[in-house]
């Protein structure tokens, strides 16, 4: 069956970019949509066959360039991955997404040519992974004073605290540490980013258990005790660790955008075509019947909405020019809409769609993350705000 997203997308991007697009559904239809439920069912992690296909097709290495062996793309290029590898999974689909969007750009955007030549070439291959060191237990939203510090001893860098919720940490060689380093100073000035390898002396690492959403997702968490890095370590400049965090996550509010908008479209496929095959009332398809018909006008509305909007600040990144509440509202509304519809959805169909055989339900269960991740939507409206207020 041909996606109703291909419809839209076909008239939104260059056709090269349609046909990178086509290449990557193609290999989420046969790897991923046909051996998801096999993975929910027996409660494991994206398998490293799985993991090792992604990094032969390129996906870890999409917005790197060439010359630190990645293939040369652009933003879009990532969002269009995202958009096709979500349409069955958002856990897989996140696994080279956060490895981008979370771990090689931070590198690319701030690291210095000694830290980019030692690593993106290993992360655009897929053979090893960073995570991104920023949430905490006590800190979610107020990301700008992480609990985690950092104190100078001589040349090195003590580290201690924890870090939580950090996507793909079974798989990362490193992790980006976002520590408190200068309490005194004005706030967006008081920490600094730090690359810590994850096998390095104090360094605790365990998958976070009773997770019910992104199951197929590694999310660990990360504690440091007394864990010492040279000063060679910091990413960016000492106490601008705020400025390395926020300029990573407006890329990736973009990526978080195109999970939901991913997940809506496999909600909108599968639901036309049940709605068209179930027989209810007088032997009529129920989507003959309006309230049915409102539901997947609904869906298909948002989709061709968000997906315009989405394109469209994906250009503007590219071209340097998108403003951080830009990247917030697209992700807020997507998110919204996406997970408020899938409620729709799965009321529609009934009983089937609670059905993990279904795959609504990992959809429902999953869209929770596009609220919350990357800046919950709560906290992102206080940033969409400032302009209307200025």
């Amino acid at each position: 069956m041909t996606r109703r997203i291909d419809t839209y997308l076909r008239d939104l991007v260059s056709e090269d970019k349609f046909d990178f697009y086509e290449v990557v559904r193609d290999f989420s239809d046969a790897e991923v949509g046909s051996k998801i439920l096999e993975w929910e069912r027996s409660h494991t992690l994206v398998p490293d066959d799985c993991i090792a296909q992604m990094g032969e097709l390129g996906l870890f290495g999409l917005p790197i360039a060439e010359e630190y062996g990645g293939q040369g793309g652009d933003h879009t290029d990532l969002v269009l991955m995202g958009l096709a590898m979500a349409y069955h999974s958002q856990s897989v689909a996140i696994t080279p997404g956060a490895a981008i969007s979370l771990g090689a750009k931070p590198l690319q955007l701030c690291g210095s040519e000694e830290q980019k030549r030692e690593h993106l070439p290993d992360l655009a291959a897929g053979k090893r992974m960073f995570a991104f060191g920023l949430s905490e237990p006590g800190r979610g939203s107020d990301a700008a004073n992480p609990e985690v510090t950092a104190r100078k001893d001589g040349d090195e860098w003590v580290i201690n605290g924890e870090k939580c919720w950090a996507t793909n940490a079974a798989w990362s060689s490193h992790v980006v540490v976002h520590a408190m380093t200068a309490p005194d100073n004005p706030n967006g000035k008081r920490s600094t980013c730090l690359i810590v390898p994850m096998d390095a002396p104090g360094v605790h690492y365990q998958e976070m258990s009773g997770k019910k959403v992104w199951e197929q997702s590694s999310t660990g968490s990360i504690i440091f005790e007394d864990t010492r890095v040279p000063a060679s370590a910091i990413l960016g400049e000492e106490n601008e660790g705020f400025k390395v965090m926020v300029t990573t996550l407006n890329g990736g509010r973009l990526f978080i955008a195109a999970l939901a908008l991913g997940s809506l479209a496999f909600a909108l496929d599968k639901c036309r075509v049940y709605a068209n095959e179930r027989i209810q009332f007088q032997n009529k398809p129920i989507a003959r019947f309006q309230r049915v018909q409102d539901v997947l006008i609904d869906m298909d509305i948002a989709l061709e909405r968000n997906l315009a909007w989405l394109m469209h600040c994906c250009r503007l990144y590219d071209e340097g020019r998108l403003a951080r509440e830009q990247a917030a509202k697209v992700k807020v509304d997507s998110s919204r809409a996406a997970s408020d519809l899938l409620v729709m959805a799965m009321e529609m169909c009934g009983g089937v769609g609670g059905l993990d055989e279904f795959g609504l339900i990992r959809h429902h269960n999953d869209l929770f993350v596009t609220r919350v991740g990357e800046g919950s939507n709560f906290a992102l409206k206080d940033l969409i705000v400032r302009p209307l207020q200025a």
